[in-house]
């Protein structure tokens, strides 16, 4: 599935910045935010600050709540980070801007990703912002397979599982084997 790049793009940034694991500072944020295309990057501590604050608060868009649940966190998410979106023509294409051209770094974050979980949602499925299976992993990530039932946030988590169940399975069949022959 592919997504326009302000609803996709901020999508996934929404998952990697909930999937951060501590406080960033500005200079662990830019390249996370250039690597998803997004222009005004450069943040203050302060700003840093807000940014994992929004992360921790991203996070309830991601899980296996209902569907009720995840859109009104998302709601929530958009009125919070509510600015005017605006077309823009700065580079001869009529577009959606989601922030206000002088909102500051950690503004235009929070206008993106709360605009960009709310395309997912209501352009393709909301259970494409999904959360992995792997039981030590749970990375949020969005769904972009064309069917919609992706349940690992890699290939290598889904395989590690397939190994981990099978050795499971091995293991109960060896043991359920000892026993029958005692």
């Amino acid at each position: 599935m592919h997504f326009n790049h302000y609803g996709g793009e901020a999508a996934r940034l929404a998952a990697d910045l909930v999937n951060l694991t501590a406080p960033p500072r500005p200079e662990h944020l830019e390249p996370l935010l250039a690597a998803h295309g997004v222009v005004r990057r450069t943040l203050t501590d302060a700003q840093a600050e807000t940014v994992w604050a929004w992360s921790r608060r991203l996070a309830a868009c991601f899980g296996h709540q209902s569907l009720e649940q995840r859109c009104q966190a998302i709601n929530e998410l958009l009125a919070d980070a509510s600015t005017s979106p605006h077309i823009s023509l700065h580079d001869g294409r009529p577009h959606l801007h989601y922030s206000a051209a002088d909102a500051d770094a950690a503004d235009h974050v929070r206008a993106i990703t709360a605009a960009g979980l709310a395309y997912v949602a209501c352009s393709a499925e909301a259970q494409r912002l999904g959360r992995c299976a792997r039981p030590t992993c749970g990375l949020a990530f969005v769904d972009t397979s064309r069917n919609g039932r992706r349940t690992y946030c890699s290939v290598r988590c889904a395989n590690n599982d397939a190994v981990a169940r099978h050795r499971q399975r091995r293991q109960s069949n060896s043991q359920s084997a000892a026993a029958r022959a005692v």
